[in-house]
C-alpha cells in the first residue's frame, strides 16, 4: 500500500538538507529495486551518463538503500547485476533491506520460508527455478526448498548478500533503508530500526543531526523535507524506480520508468 497520494511523478530539485556537502563530492540513492532489473539497469545508466557528464573533477558515490529483491520475478537477475557491476564512474555502496534479511534469515533456517513467502520470496524463489512450497505444504518442503535455492544460487550472490552494510553516512546525510528510531540517538539504533521502522519514524518531527535518506515506505511521489528524503516509489507496482542526486545543498530526482528509454 502507499502511504500517500501525490498528482505526478517528475524531475524536481529542492534544498536537501540543513548542510551541504563539500565541493566536487555527488552523491547518489536508489531506491527500493524489488525485481525490476529493468529498471534497474535504465537507472545505472542514466546515473553513468549523469556522471560523465560532470567531468572528472566531480567524485561520486552511489548508495543503493536495499530491496533488491522480492516481489518481482527479475530479483536474481537483480543481483545478478548488482553483484558484477564494474568498470563504473563512481563508487557503490550496498545496503541491506528487511527483504535481504527474510532471504538470508531463509537461506540459514527453512522454517523461516512461510514469513518470507509473505513479504514476496516467492517471486524470488521462482526467479532461481525453486517452485515456491504452498501455505499448507510441510516443514519438509521447505526445507527441500532451501536447498534447492541453495543449490541453484551463486556463490558471489550470497557473498553479496552477507556484506551488505546496515547504514551509510556522509555528513550531513545518514543512508538506511527504512528509517530510524525518533526515541533513540543514532548511536543507539539497532539493525532492525533501520531494516523496518516505518509509522514511528515517518510521523516524528524529531531532527537528527544527519538527513536521513531512506526507502522501504512506497509513495506515489517521493518525499522531501529537512528530516527526511524518501524514494521508494513502489517500482514493482508502479513501473517507477527513484534516485535522488545530492550536491552541495541540492537534492535533483532522477527517475526510470518502464517504456521509457
Amino acid at each position: 500500500m502507499f502511504r500517500r497520494l501525490a498528482s505526478l511523478f517528475g524531475r524536481r530539485a529542492g534544498t536537501a538538507g540543513r548542510d551541504a556537502l563539500p565541493a566536487g563530492v555527488r552523491l547518489y540513492a536508489v531506491g527500493d529495486v524489488h525485481g525490476q532489473d529493468d529498471l534497474l539497469d535504465m537507472m545505472l545508466g542514466r546515473i553513468r551518463a549523469d556522471v560523465e557528464a560532470a567531468g572528472g573533477g566531480v567524485q561520486s558515490t552511489v548508495v543503493m538503500l536495499g530491496d533488491y529483491i522480492d516481489r518481482g520475478l527479475g530479483s536474481a537477475r537483480a543481483l545478478e547485476r548488482l553483484s558484477t557491476l564494474s568498470d563504473m564512474p563512481f563508487a557503490m555502496r550496498f545496503l541491506k533491506g528487511n527483504h535481504e534479511e527474510a532471504m538470508l534469515d531463509f537461506l540459514a533456517d527453512a522454517s523461516a520460508g512461510p514469513v518470507w513467502v509473505q513479504y514476496g520470496g516467492g517471486e524470488t524463489l521462482a526467479g532461481y527455478g525453486v517452485k515456491p512450497p504452498s501455505a499448507q505444504d510441510g516443514s519438509q518442503a521447505w526445507q527441500d526448498a532451501q536447498a534447492a535455492l541453495i543449490e541453484a544460487m551463486p556463490d558471489h550472490h550470497r557473498t553479496f548478500l552477507e556484506r551488505l552494510e546496515p547504514y551509510v553516512v556522509v555528513a550531513p546525510y545518514i543512508f538506511v533503508h527504512a528509517g530510524v528510531d525518533p526515541a533513540k540517538p543514532l548511536a543507539a539504533q539497532t539493525e532492525r530500526d533501520f531494516y523496518w521502522i516505518r509509522e514511528k519514524f515517518l510521523n516524528s518531527s524529531r531532527r537528527f543531526e544527519y538527513t536521513v535518506v531512506h526507502g522501504h515506505t512506497p509513495e506515489q511521489d517521493y518525499y522531501q523535507d529537512e528530516r527526511r528524503i524518501g524514494i521508494d516509489t513502489g517500482a514493482y507496482l508502479t513501473g517507477v524506480l527513484t534516485a535522488v542526486r545530492l550536491e552541495g545543498a541540492t537534492a535533483t530526482f532522477l527517475q526510470s520508468r518502464r517504456g521509457e528509454r
